[in-house]
């Protein structure tokens, strides 16, 4: 499913216009970005958590140059469902 279909879905199940849901479905993915680069986790009750994972420093290996490289720590966004959400998920 995508944006789109996600827009269409919610338009067409609320009755509100597809640009008005387009618009706030954008500024919630915005918001939760914005939570995320500033390292807040944004919980969602029933649904899931997104939340920052900290990455450790380390050494990988360059095999096609057959060097060492080192992989400084860093910070990746994911999203964690919520335990109802993964219930519903596997019926």
């Amino acid at each position: 499913m995508t944006k789109a279909d996600i827009v269409n879905e919610i338009a067409k199940s609320t009755g509100i216009d597809k640009l008005d849901v387009l618009k706030t479905v954008e500024a919630f993915m915005e918001e939760v970005k914005k939570s995320l680069i500033k390292e807040e986790n944004v919980y969602l009750r029933g649904f899931g958590s997104f939340i920052i994972k900290k990455r450790a420093e380390k050494t990988a290996r360059n095999i096609s140059q057959g060097t060492q490289i080192t992989i400084p720590a860093h910070n990746i966004p994911a999203f964690k469902p919520a335990k109802t959400f993964v219930m519903d998920v596997k019926k």
